[in-house]
């Protein structure tokens, strides 16, 4: 199997900390940068699968950084460069401690909590009679509180803002900058035929400034599907073709997993393993409308060192 990149434990100068996270390991550097490596670990249900996906990181670290560049008219953003195809080096912000998420189409958690029969999502209502993947009328903001260990909770806006979460002020930016990328995320996607579906975006603050920060409108934030043929699989009460993480979370509730206690992560082969990476690959080119370029990986960690210090330099 192609190695992949599971685990990173750099000494960057200046570097004060770091934050091992789901996906990302994120290096402090003397509390102005940071060093954000995307690496191939794969999480679904909050739980790091055991097995790491060739070529990931790259291209969640190249579709953000492209999405990021889109966006900056939008609200500004925390990246300053990406100085190695798995890494990008951008602002130390404080994080908010919510998640904006929005959905343009019922399905995923959403669609299974009105399967359920539930009638609203993070205090905002839901139409009786939908479908699973039918479009909403105007795209639902359902934030969830950002949780540093287990899972993300479903939160309102009011309680958002009665919890001091977040100021009523900067909430109501926040809702306006979410809805505008979205907005952006959704033309550049038709562009290319697909649809982005659902996603969401992280902020902070420096300096008392608002900044967009993490991964935008990647596979691992966000859910595509593919605009031809979406109306005529609707019709015919098919599944949609999409191009997401969600085919990983079907494919372990299919094998008996779902991230509850006493469920065993099932086991990861190598074709399965291939195909994910190549679905990852498949939505790189499609998103984006590149070819995507595979890089060195024999020494993943030794260029990536090399490619981080010689930036750092340049600050």
């Amino acid at each position: 199997m192609t190695k992949a990149l599971t685990r990173t434990d750099f000494n960057f100068p200046k570097q004060k900390d770091v934050y091992h996270g789901k996906v990302r390991d994120v290096y402090n550097i003397n509390d102005e940068y940071l060093v954000m490596v995307v690496s191939d670990r794969i999480s679904a249900f909050d739980v790091v699968l055991p097995e790491g996906i060739p070529y990931k990181g790259q291209v969640l670290n190249q579709i953000a950084a492209k999405f990021l560049d889109a966006t900056a008219d939008i609200v500004p953003n925390w990246k300053i460069a990406t100085p190695d195809p798995n890494v990008t080096v951008g602002h130390h912000c404080e994080p908010f401690k919510v998640e904006m998420v929005i959905r343009g189409y019922l399905t995923g958690h959403a669609w299974r909590e009105y399967r359920d029969g539930k009638r609203s999502i993070c205090g905002v209502p839901m139409p009786d009679g939908m479908v699973e993947n039918q479009k909403f009328e105007q795209p639902l903001l359902t934030p969830t509180t950002k949780a540093d260990e287990g899972h993300d909770e479903d939160i309102s806006r009011e309680a958002i803002i009665e919890q001091g979460l977040v100021s009523k002020e900067e909430y109501e930016m926040l809702e306006d900058y979410t809805r505008r990328l979205f907005q952006r995320g959704s033309e550049m996607a038709a562009e290319k035929g697909l649809i982005l579906v659902d996603t969401k975006y992280e902020f902070g603050k420096k300096d008392g400034k608002i900044y967009l920060i993490d991964e935008i409108h990647t596979p691992d934030s966000s859910r595509y599907f593919y605009a031809d043929g979406y109306e005529e699989r609707q019709k015919k009460g098919e599944g949609q073709k999409q191009l997401s993480k969600e085919f990983v979370r079907q494919w372990l509730i299919e094998n008996g997993f779902q991230g509850k206690d006493g469920q065993k992560v099932p086991a990861m082969d190598a074709n399965f393993v291939s195909s994910v990476s190549e679905r990852y690959i498949e939505l790189f080119e499609n998103i984006t409308g590149d070819s995507f370029v595979k890089s060195e990986i024999e020494e993943i960690q030794n260029r990536i060192e090399q490619n981080v210090n010689a930036f750092l330099v340049s600050l």
